[in-house]
């Protein structure tokens, strides 16, 4: 005779605990959320920090090993954050690559935008190389989602999956124009695009 309770533990330690800290606390937040994760594979947990960089990843590596003294460790930890490219701390450019550094240093994965997290939106409409200021990105979503892009929109997701693909596509085509490569000096390029390729293994069946 099986025993339930043990047949639920079993069950429980075989799915994967993922954590994804943003530096935003909402628009990369909401956009991570918004995945339909088969949750009995994977367990998400999205952190809407509100740090940057270096500060961001030690607090992942913070919560990383209370998760680890609890016994609870987790499968994977990711850090989502950008480069500013008109920083108000001259420093940022060093932090930067440093945070990256860090976070490979600890076991945590990357997931970085030179210079904005909207160079990812973008990208599922088109391949560009421009080294655009911020207000440019937000005018381009404007003009290619035919209606005004605002940041924190929850929906973003939702708009945007079915180009995802074509994103992907770009986005790796984009990393790979720069040799060799230098995280701080390479604007644009993102590498959202490896987190929500390990995102989509784990995703509910779609009827």
């Amino acid at each position: 005779m099986v025993n339930n309770s043990y047949s639920r533990v079993l069950a429980q330690r075989s799915i994967r605990k993922v954590l994804i800290v943003c530096e935003g606390a909402k628009t990369e937040r909401y956009y991570f959320e918004a995945f339909g994760i088969n949750k009995e594979l994977i367990k998400v947990e999205v952190n809407g920090a509100g740090r940057s960089k270096d500060s961001l990843v030690k607090y992942a590596i913070e919560l990383k090993n209370a998760a680890e003294s609890r016994n609870d460790k987790y499968a994977e930890v990711w850090c989502v954050f950008d480069r500013d490219a008109y920083p108000i701390d001259p420093q940022d450019r060093h932090k930067f690559n440093s945070a990256i550094v860090l976070a490979r240093t600890n076991q945590i994965k990357a997931a970085y935008s030179n210079d904005a997290f909207e160079i990812w939106y973008i990208l599922h409409f088109e391949y560009f190389q421009n080294a655009w200021s911020r207000d440019e990105y937000m005018n381009k979503l404007t003009k290619l989602l035919g209606s005004e892009y605002k940041k924190n929109d929850k929906t973003m997701y939702k708009i945007l999956k079915d180009k995802q693909e074509t994103a992907i596509k770009n986005a790796e085509r984009l990393f790979n124009s720069y040799q060799p490569h230098n995280s701080e000096s390479d604007n644009p390029c993102t590498t959202v695009h490896r987190l929500v390729e390990y995102l989509n293994d784990y995703l509910e069946d779609e009827e």
